[in-house]
């Protein structure tokens, strides 16, 4: 990674936690970040919306963002089930995921769809955090480049910068599944995303803005992908309900 990005550590916990399990899991964390007021690091959690309070009420002011993992693009309105950026912000959210390849594939989330919520995240001073990455049919068959490049393109704002923009590298292929991209095939990946992004929004905002790897990210393998050139934190799934390995892979983060 480069010096003048800090990484940031994002877990996404998915449709997982009670409100007894988070507000612990929460609380281990917020511990270990304060012990650590001077971490060369960001740390993320994204919380189910139904623990979002008790998430938030506990990580408060130790140095722990709170974020979401979906949010629709409507600030209110008749949308059933949904939750609105606005609320998002008010509830104290600092980011919110868009376009995780579950997303995509559970509800049919297009390009489009995932640019339109990526600018109504970014509407509320919110940092959108876009997802994109090749299915393991799309790798073997020699278009990961064509699909990620295409993803980026048709997801990204043309508003978006360094500073409210993030972009997470999920090859679905290694999501929950235990397998890894090489370190040779993330920094491609990596490096093509930000040539895309600056074909898009330009040199400077593309070299300053984060792209994070998250497929399968765990301690054993967070101190190798972090340190590719491209690479700047990881979006953690699984290893993120774990305090003890979500800590562990931000350890991995060089000092700057």
């Amino acid at each position: 990674m480069s010096n003048q990005r800090r990484p940031l550590i994002a877990g996404n916990w998915k449709m997982n936690g009670l409100r007894a399990d988070a507000a612990a899991l929460a609380d281990e964390l917020a511990t270990l970040r304060k012990s650590q007021p001077d971490a060369a690091f960001d740390m993320l959690v994204c919380p189910p919306f139904t623990v979002m309070e008790t998430v938030g009420s506990v990580i408060e002011n130790s140095g722990v963002f709170l974020g979401a993992q979906t949010s629709h693009t409507a600030s209110n309105g008749a949308h059933t089930g949904d939750i609105s950026p606005v609320m998002l912000k008010n509830a104290g959210c600092a980011h919110v995921i868009v376009g995780h390849s579950e997303r995509r594939t559970d509800h049919a989330e297009s390009d489009s769809a995932v640019l339109a919520q990526a600018s109504a995240v970014i509407e509320q001073d919110m940092i959108a955090i876009i997802c994109v990455g090749e299915t393991e049919e799309q790798r073997e068959s020699g278009k990961a480049l064509d699909v990620v490049r295409t993803q980026i393109i048709g997801s990204v704002p043309s508003n978006a910068t360094a500073a409210n923009t993030v972009v997470a590298y999920e090859p679905v292929w290694a999501i929950g599944t235990g397998k890894v991209a090489t370190p040779d095939d993330v920094q491609e990946i990596h490096a093509d995303i930000r040539k895309t992004l600056a074909s898009k929004l330009g040199q400077d905002i593309a070299n300053g803005m984060r792209i994070l790897y998250g497929g399968s990210m765990k301690p054993a393998n967070a101190k190798e992908l972090i340190a590719l050139s491209d690479v700047d934190g990881g979006l953690i799934g699984g290893a993120a309900l774990k305090a003890e390995d979500f800590w562990a892979i931000a350890q991995s983060c060089p000092s700057q």
